[in-house]
């Protein structure tokens, strides 16, 4: 990946990863708001959490810096008024994807 995009927490992202599985490599896209960002430096991460299917919810952790995303691309800006929005894991449905 090139350049990082500007994007913080209440944004939703989409993150093109490779998947490495025995020879071959697949990009899996991983679509969520990203409820935190933290470090520094090339240890920096930020956590992105989805609503898969039935309701659960799912966080990943990505390393900003990592060689295996492929592509960063923010799909909508969100208004978030804290750095940290782990509030969302308490919300259930359409509520837990609005920010």
């Amino acid at each position: 990946m090139e350049k990082i995009p500007n994007f913080r927490a209440g944004d939703t992202v989409r993150v093109d990863y490779k998947i490495k599985e025995g020879d071959k490599e697949r990009l899996q896209p991983f679509e969520g708001i990203v409820i935190a960002r933290r470090g520094a430096g090339v240890g920096k991460t930020f956590c992105v959490r989805k609503i898969a299917a039935d309701g659960i919810g799912v966080e990943r952790i990505f390393p900003l810096h990592s060689p295996w995303i492929e592509n960063l691309e923010v799909v909508k800006k969100g208004r978030a008024r804290r750095a940290k929005l782990y509030y969302l894991r308490k919300r259930k449905g359409k509520a837990a994807m609005r920010v």
